[in-house]
């Protein structure tokens, strides 16, 4: 895709968000929204290797929502890439819905790893990296973090195995918007000089702007010609994105907008304000 239609695509995915959320009456907009632009570049610029009409095609790159309360996100891009109706994003929550408030990989075509409780998706990304490697494979793994989740510990032993194991099929992404669920990341835990850390840590360190296309795109590239070892990007973004009463905001991590602010937040999406 084109940068013009990779921001618009962007822009359709910030709506489906906000307004399933809103009609679910709960979910996460705020973590949601700063992952469009990382996940449209992901599923619609090629990065990932995917065949929505055969979900489960062994030769297809994974992907790993670690933070899994950001589920809206990459439930519309997977129903507008093709995995299944885009009518689905109106069950968002509901009893029965195969969309759950976190993502259950056995009801989601195209989703390949549950996911809830934060902490745990590098350590799985690693054991798929490392699986398929053995197995010869050429497909790639990419994990999703939160800033905030990088306070757990079991990040960490993830980050010292796949760079103990030079697992370069692994490209870690984390959501670097600096607010959490009750407040901001450094004032609660701070990550200290993150770059610095995920390099000493032994890992390919590549920073950019979570919210342009074009530089995601450079990321990306950088990340699959790195041979040595693991890369992370490191995605500067805002925490709800596109919403000027959302942005930076921990109050919107959990909180669904009625009505009326879901009618600000889309004339405010769509540019009309």
């Amino acid at each position: 895709m084109k940068t013009q239609e990779l921001n618009e695509m962007s822009r359709v995915i910030r709506r489906d968000i906000l307004t399933m959320i809103n009609k679910a009456g709960s979910g996460h907009p705020g973590g949601s929204l700063s992952l469009a632009e990382i996940l449209t570049v992901l599923y619609f610029d090629d990065v990932m290797h995917v065949r929505p009409q055969d979900p489960d095609w062994n030769g297809r790159d994974r992907l790993i929502l670690s933070k899994g309360h950001s589920a809206p996100a990459l439930y519309s891009v997977l129903a507008r890439r093709g995995f299944y109706p885009v009518s689905w994003l109106d069950t968002l929550r509901r009893l029965g819905s195969n969309l759950q408030g976190h993502p259950h990989a056995d009801r989601v075509p195209g989703l390949d790893c549950s996911a809830g409780s934060l902490g745990q998706g590098l350590s799985i990304a690693d054991g798929i990296a490392i699986g398929l490697r053995r197995q010869g494979s050429d497909a790639r793994v990419y994990c999703i973090m939160g800033d905030g989740e990088l306070q757990e510990g079991q990040i960490w032993e993830a980050v010292l195995t796949a760079a103990h194991n030079k697992v370069s099929n692994l490209c870690g992404i984390v959501d670097w918007n600096h607010v959490q669920l009750d407040g901001r990341v450094e004032e609660i835990k701070d990550l200290g000089d993150l770059p610095a850390k995920w390099s000493a840590f032994g890992w390919n360190v590549i920073e950019c702007d979570g919210h342009d296309v074009d530089d995601l795109k450079r990321a990306f590239e950088e990340a699959r010609a790195y041979t040595e070892g693991p890369s992370v990007l490191l995605a500067h973004t805002i925490k709800g994105k596109g919403v000027s009463f959302m942005e930076g905001q921990a109050a919107w991590h959990g909180k669904a907008p009625d009505d009326e602010q879901l009618a600000q937040a889309l004339a405010e999406i769509d540019g009309e304000v």
